[in-house]
């Protein structure tokens, strides 16, 4: 069982199939970024999670389709001057299908391991919740904004005073999640976001609760040397007053982990974890390959084995 945001978590997860059978393995994905689109309902992690485990992500950017083109959008912007999310021609077919689906009256559960069905996928996706749970970032001036629009649109500022859960806390589990916590031998915490993506998961009712109750994740920091390894996970802990670092990541953590896998770069902070109570095993933790995050993957596995 894996914990999930977008891009870290994808690339740790094509190491984490090829560490132990994929079949074996259930994935909560966060669905706190989701939005509609033209119409049309996208979710960019769950996304995210499906094109890199089938191999057809775009290695440049870590989402997206490989080799896609973008014409239907270029012909948008005859139209429209809110066209600022990258939604590529073939991408497209799996937000019209789901779309399509859910409009027919199919859960997003359901939809999502039809979409994971139709491009190979072994690993069973779960979505966090099938209910509406936009995160938003609050900013200065009483602006707030979804997730994306901060992220994409806007680039990402550091104009953020805080992060509103308040949706997710108002949400429903989705179907089998809970279950499927309950049940897993091993919890990973991939290197997600810890505020807008695994805080997103974990502020759904329930799951927290689990999480604390098992006490036996191991977590994989995406913090390495003060910095996130991608996206605005340093802007957004600052603004919630938590120290940019592996440190400030297992303090997060410290009350669902028993583990955390922390950068070789970070090994002078690993004393300072374990006093937080975790175990701490120090790798090289930036993924450049698949092979780099299958080593990375078994190292977690065999550290939550050991019970941490």
């Amino acid at each position: 069982m894996a914990l999930a945001g977008g891009v870290g978590a994808a690339r740790f997860l094509a190491g984490l199939v090829r560490a132990m059978p994929p079949e074996e393995l259930a994935v909560i994905v966060n669905t706190g970024d989701d939005r509609d689109f033209f119409g049309l309902r996208v979710c960019p992690d769950l996304d995210i999670v499906t094109y890199t485990l089938a191999g057809q992500v775009r290695r440049d950017t870590g989402w997206g389709l490989e080799g896609d083109s973008f014409r239907t959008l270029d012909a948008l912007r005859r139209f429209r001057s809110d066209v600022w999310f990258a939604l590529g021609d073939a991408d497209l077919a799996t937000h019209i299908q789901r779309s399509a689906r859910l409009r027919e009256g199919a859960g997003l559960a359901q939809v999502t391991r039809e979409l994971a069905r139709g491009f190979g996928l072994r690993v069973e996706l779960l979505p966090m919740s099938e209910d509406p749970a936009p995160t938003r970032v609050l900013r200065e001036g009483g602006v707030s904004s979804d997730f994306e629009e901060y992220l994409v649109r806007d680039g990402s500022p550091e104009d953020v005073v805080g992060v509103d859960l308040g949706a997710a806390a108002r949400a429903r589990p989705g179907p089998g999640v809970l279950e499927a916590l309950r049940a897993a031998e091993i919890i990973l915490i991939c290197p997600s976001n810890p505020l807008v993506s695994i805080g997103t998961i974990r502020a759904v009712p329930g799951i927290e609760e689990v999480l604390r109750e098992r006490r036996c994740a191991v977590a994989v920091s995406p913090i390495i040397a003060g910095r996130p390894v991608k996206g605005p996970a340093d802007r957004l802990m600052r603004a919630a007053g938590i120290e940019v670092s592996a440190l400030g990541v297992a303090g997060l953590y410290r009350e669902i982990a028993a583990g955390m896998l922390i950068d070789h770069e970070d090994a002078a902070l690993a004393p300072a974890i374990r006093a937080l109570g975790l175990a701490v095993r120090c790798e090289p933790t930036l993924m450049r390959d698949t092979e780099v995050a299958r080593q990375l993957a078994l190292c977690a596995l065999a550290l939550a084995e050991r019970g941490a």
